[in-house]
């Protein structure tokens, strides 16, 4: 049976809606093991302070208290820091894969433990870890932390922090600057612009924002002695993303450490990291020889969650008398926060600086810049909105400056089919795009042209209605790692694990598609399975827009091998040579120019 009608992109019902609609989902926090016990997070009043001294043997003696951990455990255990790789190898320039200073100087990076040892440096920072019979007897016990902070002068704004006297975060990090670098051709940008008949410039912001996600934060640490193993159980986008850092943090071996990713209530690029608590639960289950969970609360999200965005901009455009575009010149100094998790964002954004617009040069410098604030990183798009929202702007500005039509303006600068592959002048290439032809569609979907009487109409009711148009794209990043594993049972069952996670995008169904299609297997006898660091060996995570890009790909790839291989095995049962072999509707039979079957 041909099984076309649940493959790619036709309308199935879901594996997964009728699980999590009928609550039979499981999330983080529906986990409850024997012996379980519960950990509560002390955290920093102050967004900038020195840490003088924490006194917690009145909460180690709290009704229910098991232990209250200090930085003074952590070290004393010899473990490291949160292993943050801020500066990956993302293609900003090809011989320069990551971020670079100027001047020669090496990006700093600073350390960033679970516990704050001496300096707090934002608002919420964990300072002491209790863990008791209850999560009750937890909360109530940190009212007996003592701890004693001199505090001191915050920063949170990245323009600020750049000033002469804004108070210093890092030791290491003169100006509260962790790098700064410039792409581009700026001499070049400099003649253009000298000799443009216009140019218009811009001071932009975008907020900050964070995730809020349906399910918080949570995280169980459990700790068997006899094996030396260490599980931790926790919602993110996927489990090798949380385990190779932690095995890193643990000092110990990967066979030692086994992350399990069930369920999660969304992700949106804020669940990629190893959070501070994460590792705070694996370490108090060690420590006491039970499992130990943790689970923030909304309130608590705002204080602890990888924030995002965060850019201040200033940006200039210069055009010729005809609206041609000449040159960009941009100045990015990217809030990267109080620690520096991730400089991915900042990193996208320089890329796409032109946009999908045949503009020959440009000159970007950025600066990723410490405040006393949460640590960003990628969030929905990571650095492409920002992008997207500074030269849109910019065209916005020109055209009021310069009385031309704004759509013309776009639809005259838009890169020409007739010049791709297009390498635009930060030296990232555009393999394809139909840019002018997409604009235009989605203007005539909106009805562009009619809006004028739309407007009208509203005025007469006393309503006020605006319009704007704005052009788009994004780029192909992520990590290019990836795993699937496809077994087919002797009863036709197929299991596929891969190491992508869903967190809302429905993978089991969409994946579940493309074996159907590609083995023409019954969709409801393929089982998707990820999250689980011990059944599939590696795997890049969800992000990025990567899962069906790349695991997509893979599951096509494994299904091309295994009939390959399938119709070895059909030849030898068939008495015939592979060249011979078709497989149809789920099955190997001899082709009708073969010999008979």
């Amino acid at each position: 049976m041909s099984n076309n009608a649940f493959g790619i992109g036709q309308p199935v019902r879901r594996k997964e809606d009728f699980r999590l609609l009928t609550g039979a989902g499981h999330y983080t926090d529906d986990t409850q093991l024997p012996g379980q016990v519960y950990g509560y997070v002390v955290r920093s009043p102050h967004a900038h302070a020195l840490l003088d001294a924490i006194d917690v043997s009145a909460a180690a003696v709290a009704p229910g208290v098991i232990t209250v951990l200090t930085a003074a455990d952590y070290d004393a255990d010899g473990l490291g820091a949160l292993p943050h790789v801020p500066n990956p190898a993302h293609i900003t320039r090809p011989k320069t894969p990551a971020f670079e200073n100027s001047d020669g100087s090496a990006v700093f990076h600073g350390p960033h433990f679970p516990l704050v040892r001496d300096k707090v440096r934002h608002l919420g920072e964990p300072v002491a870890f209790i863990v008791a019979e209850t999560e009750a007897q937890a909360i109530d016990a940190a009212d007996h932390v003592v701890v004693d902070y001199t505090p001191l002068d915050a920063v949170t704004d990245a323009r600020r922090a750049v000033t002469e006297n804004a108070p210093q975060l890092w030791d290491g990090a003169p100006g509260n600057v962790c790098f700064d670098s410039e792409l581009g051709d700026r001499e070049a940008v400099e003649t253009a612009f000298a000799a443009a008949d216009h140019t218009v410039k811009l001071d932009l912001s975008n907020n900050r924002v964070t995730a809020v996600s349906m399910e918080p934060r949570g995280a169980i640490g459990i700790y068997d002695a006899a094996r030396d193993h260490y599980t931790l159980m926790a919602g993110s986008q996927g489990s090798h993303r949380i385990k190779d850092p932690l095995v890193a943090l643990l000092g110990c071996d990967a066979d030692q450490v086994r992350v399990v990713c069930e369920d999660v209530g969304g992700g949106f690029g804020m669940r990629n990291w190893l959070f501070p608590e994460l590792a705070l639960v694996v370490w108090a289950a060690k420590r006491i020889g039970q499992p130990v969970k943790w689970i923030s609360t909304r309130s608590e999200a705002f204080l602890s969650d990888m924030q995002a965005r965060d850019l201040a901009t200033t940006a200039e455009l210069a055009l010729d008398k005809d609206g041609t575009f000449l040159a960009i010149r941009v100045d990015h100094l990217g809030n990267v926060g109080a620690h520096t998790m991730s400089f991915v964002p900042l990193a996208n954004g320089v890329r796409l600086v032109t946009s999908i617009y045949d503009i020959p040069n440009a000159y970007v410098r950025v600066r990723g810049v410490l405040t006393n604030t949460l640590s960003t990183g990628p969030y929905r798009g990571a650095g492409r909105p920002e992008a997207m929202f500074n030269i849109e702007r910019l065209i916005d500005e020109a055209a009021a400056a310069t009385g031309l039509d704004r759509v013309d303006l776009r639809r005259r600068n838009l890169i020409p089919q007739d010049k791709l592959p297009y390498l635009n002048p930060v030296e990232l290439t555009y393999e394809c795009g139909a840019f002018v032809e997409n604009m235009d569609a989605s203007l005539a979907l909106a009805d562009w042209q009619g809006f004028v009487t739309r407007k009208a109409s509203s005025e007469e009711q006393g309503l006020r209605r605006g319009i704007g148009v704005s052009n788009y794209v994004e780029t192909p990043v992520g990590f290019p790692r990836e795993v699937c594993d496809i077994t087919i049972d002797p009863a036709g069952r197929v299991t596929v694990g891969v190491g992508t996670h869903s967190h809302g995008q429905g993978h089991e169904t969409s994946f579940a598609q493309v074996i159907a299609e590609k083995l023409s297997v019954d969709f409801d006898r393929i089982d998707i399975v990820f999250g689980d660091t011990d059944i599939v060996p590696d795997g890049g995570g969800t992000h990025s827009n990567r899962s069906m890009r790349i695991a997509g790909t893979l599951m096509v790839q494994g299904c091309e091998t295994i009939i390959e291989q399938g119709k070895g095995l059909a030849g030898d049962i068939l008495e015939a040579a592979d060249s011979d072999i078709d497989y149809r509707d789920g099955e190997f039979v001899v082709s009708r120019n073969g010999p008979r079957d």
